[in-house]
């Protein structure tokens, strides 16, 4: 059976940067099993692994357009101490769920503190950048209708 709009497919993947460094994998975890064509993947990495089978190996490269977006620095910006009011100590590297002005919750990224000014940063962490994918298909089925109305994969242990 191929990968197509409505299959579930089971995916061993490992994803690298343009240096090689591993940034994630499924390595020594259970397969990603996912539903094609639900958006539940970066795009350029579910258009690449359309008309796949099981067995088929693919290395994947997808552009950032294909996948977290170019890096804005409309999205990079300074607020005051205050706004992280309860948090006791607030450093580069923390995220937190921020609302935007349309009531858009977005992860911010605190970048830098400086005094009572804290920078943060919404860009996806890998956003601008290539991302490289090793990828084995090692399942594909058909999905259930629940889980096409749900538009995500049931593993059995979920409460529906």
């Amino acid at each position: 059976m191929q990968i197509e709009q409505n299959t579930v497919a089971a995916i061993d993947y490992t994803l690298t940067d343009e240096n090689g460094e591993v940034l994630d994998s499924s390595e020594g975890r259970e397969p990603l099993n996912y539903l094609h064509g639900a958006g539940n993947l970066i795009p350029g990495l579910e258009q690449a692994l359309e008309g796949s089978t099981e067995g088929d190996s693919l290395q994947v490269t997808v552009q950032p357009e294909n996948a977290y977006g170019e890096r804005s620095e409309d999205l990079v910006q300074a607020v005051p101490m205050e706004a992280f009011a309860g948090v006791d100590q607030v450093e580069p590297g923390m995220r937190f769920q921020a609302t935007d002005d349309q009531g858009n919750v977005r992860v911010v990224t605190v970048t830098a503190v400086e005094g009572e000014e804290v920078t943060v940063d919404a860009n996806h962490p890998l956003a601008g950048q290539p991302l490289h994918f090793d990828v084995s298909v090692v399942g594909v089925r058909e999905a259930s209708s629940e889980e096409i109305e749900h538009g995500h994969v049931h593993d059995g242990s979920e409460e529906h």
